[in-house]
């Protein structure tokens, strides 16, 4: 079979290699649609570990079905995410499952860029969803990021008749705008410095959206009665954006860190002024099955649009070309990769 392998974001290389065998209780994929995501580019983290073939945003068909299998078939519709929880250890009886060493280990064989895709029965179980019938390949890619997304508002507790601030207006950015609206956020604010991911925004539903490179805190107070916002998403790693987030959070609100900076950035935070303000810092990362659920079931009510974030749709021989595309960002959001196209 033919699979995509990430040298580095410059080069991603069409080559052969041998169609995986299944074995009890696993499944094998016909890949159909896989997303690029952000995470996919951070070349500081990926080159280390290349060459490897990427992709984990997974939609497909069943084309095997190991012995043991229960409640798939040849032929169906399928999510795959490729990190799932044991569901026993200490962070899983707590609640925290993404810190789940299982989960940190787990994975599928090869990847998402490749035409097939083996799927260990731990991810069988617990990280492979049906595809209804009226949700597209190519929307199925989209259950896993917002799935995070998913995760990430409900760490944070976005309540009705919040303002929320999205800072960066990506992939991550869009689909926290659309949660927040769907749960009932009173106002969404959005910041980039690329007009067509504004724009973007603007049509996906927020409220209000503000060039990164101007004064933000001071606009949010503008835009937000005079006053900051509830709730802050940093959607990207740029310190700006950052220092941007403790000045425009209200005394009692909370900034949920979505995207990591480079590796080894310091921001300085000035501790007295959180403490006597009582504002909580909070990150998330990654999502488990319920939340792999809830995202499907918004795509499927029609809640989420993500079928306009869609821009570039191209075949596997073509990866590097996504890669290329999604890195320069100026006028794209989401770059599908279709296997089997």
């Amino acid at each position: 079979m033919k699979v995509a392998v990430y040298y580095s974001n410059s080069d991603v290389r069409i080559e052969d290699a041998p169609k995986p065998v299944i074995g009890e209780s696993e499944l094998l994929i016909k890949v159909m649609a896989s997303g690029i995501c952000g995470s996919d580019v951070m070349e500081w983290y990926r080159v280390k570990k290349a060459p490897l073939v990427l992709g984990h945003e997974v939609a497909g068909t069943v084309e095997e079905v190991g012995k043991g299998v229960k409640g798939f078939q040849m032929g169906d519709r399928v999510v795959v995410t490729h990190h799932v929880p044991c569901d026993v250890c200490h962070f899983c009886s707590r609640g925290v499952e993404t810190m789940c060493e299982t989960l940190r280990t787990t994975k599928f064989y090869p990847g998402g860029f490749a035409e097939y895709l083996r799927v260990p029965k731990i991810n069988v179980e617990k990280g492979t969803l049906r595809l209804p019938p009226d949700i597209s390949f190519e929307e199925g890619t989209f259950v896993e990021p917002l799935a995070c997304v998913v995760r990430g508002q409900r760490k944070i507790g976005v309540e009705k008749g919040q303002t929320v601030l999205v800072l960066g207006s990506g992939i991550s950015g869009l689909l926290h705008i659309q949660l927040a609206k769907a749960g009932g956020a009173g106002k969404v604010i959005t910041t980039d410095i690329n007009p067509f991911r504004l724009n973007a925004a603007k049509t996906l539903g927020a409220d209000v959206v503000v060039d990164a490179k101007d004064d933000v805190p001071a606009r949010v107070i503008e835009e937000n009665n005079g006053k900051p916002v509830d709730r802050v998403i940093v959607c990207t790693g740029a310190p700006s954006a950052i220092k941007q987030a403790f000045s425009a959070v209200d005394r009692g609100g909370t900034i949920l860190f979505f995207a990591p900076t480079e590796k080894g950035v310091e921001i300085p935070i000035h501790v007295d002024e959180l403490w006597i303000n009582e504002v909580t810092l909070t990150t998330s990362y990654g999502a488990v099955k319920k939340d792999l659920e809830r995202a499907l079931g918004l795509i499927e009510k029609g809640e989420i649009n993500v079928r306009d974030m869609i821009t570039h749709r191209l075949s596997l021989s073509e990866t590097e070309k996504g890669f290329k595309i999604f890195t320069d960002g100026r006028d794209s959001i989401k770059v599908i990769i279709n296997p089997n196209s």
